[in-house]
């Protein structure tokens, strides 16, 4: 993409972060060790050469209790068939912090000041993010065909300013599919502007979408001349092929920390698309309703909401327009 494309780089910004990284002590340093020992009482975080005995288990009784907490901290559900993956995730967590035992975790966890350091690496461990590049094209080629000229036809100002929410973007293949996708539109158009907002739970997939940098065998569904034009190949010595996104691109997406089961999102409330798709199943029914409705809210009107194919919103209340498969328009 040139530096002249109209599509402006400032317009990235269209939602202001709340979220500030704050300074934390990293429990796999060494030196942070005393320190955590000191703050939380934990004395195997000091003997690091106490090793993980590979036959201890997550009871059914700690699994409940951390499952029961991501309910209520994130209101994901981990149903008992979830307790061998998120074992097999624990386990790994329960190495860099020197603990012994699942049963030494859970005391750590639930004591007041663990779960406040402890939250944010659990939510990393247990959360599921499968993502592709292209996932259910059809919602893209419905945004080339319809929605996007749909969505700028209502609008009187010039240039207007499209905005895109990914709200449960992952490592960012669904924020950057429609970057990729607007970018191509606008250099047909001219007639319009956009910015993409991708936000997730997840510390660790939003690090993944600010780097930009994929498996080059995950971007295997986008076309090929979307290749040429917004990928570029990611060098790095000894390492697996890959590539990034191209810093035009990337400039016009942003990337934000937001749960879900807030009360409130701190966005704009005149957003034109977003995207929810594939993760409502992993919601309770009454917090998928309550979830549906806040972003809702932040759409304008005759803006859509986009869902994954296998989800909708029977069973609730809301009412929207529904214009294709697992597509709704707020009216």
């Amino acid at each position: 993409m040139a530096n002249s494309s109209p599509c402006s780089t400032s317009t990235a910004c269209w939602a202001a972060s709340r979220c500030r990284p704050t300074a934390q002590l990293d429990p796999t340093r060494p030196a942070c060790l005393p320190a955590l020992t000191r703050l939380f009482g934990v004395p195997h975080l000091a003997a690091l050469a106490h090793r993980l005995d590979d036959d201890d288990h997550l009871s059914d009784a700690d699994f409940s209790k951390i499952s029961n907490l991501i309910g209520q901290q994130v209101g994901i559900k981990l149903p008992p068939g979830k307790r061998l993956m998120v074992e097999g995730r624990l386990r790994r967590r329960l190495r860099a912090l020197g603990l012994t035992s699942f049963s030494d975790y859970g005391d750590y966890l639930f004591r007041r000041d663990g779960l406040e350091t402890e939250i944010t690496y659990l939510i990393n461990a247990v959360t599921t993010n499968k993502t592709d590049f292209f996932r259910e094209p059809e919602h893209f080629e419905l945004m080339q065909k319809k929605l996007v000229a749909e969505l700028i036809a209502q609008r009187r100002d010039r240039l207007p300013l499209l905005k895109v929410w990914s709200a449960a973007s992952s490592t960012g293949a669904e924020a950057y599919t429609t970057a990729m996708v607007l970018a191509d539109m606008v250099s047909q158009r001219r007639d319009f502007r956009f910015a993409v907002l991708g936000t997730d739970i997840s510390t660790d997939v939003l690090e993944t979408g600010r780097r930009a940098i994929y498996p080059a065998e995950q971007v295997m569904p986008v076309p090929p001349g979307m290749q040429a034009r917004y990928l570029m190949q990611a060098r790095r010595p000894g390492a697996r092929p890959e590539v990034r996104i191209v810093p035009e691109l990337r400039r016009l997406v942003r990337f934000d920390q937001l749960n879900l089961m807030q009360e409130s999102y701190p966005y704009d409330r005149d957003v034109d698309i977003i995207l929810l798709r594939n993760v409502l199943i992993y919601f309770e029914k009454t917090d998928q309703a309550k979830v549906i409705s806040r972003l809702i809210g932040h759409l304008r009107p005759g803006g859509y909401l986009l869902l994954g194919h296998s989800e909708s919103m029977i069973g609730t209340s809301i009412t929207m327009r529904q214009v294709a498969p697992a597509v709704f328009q707020k009216t």
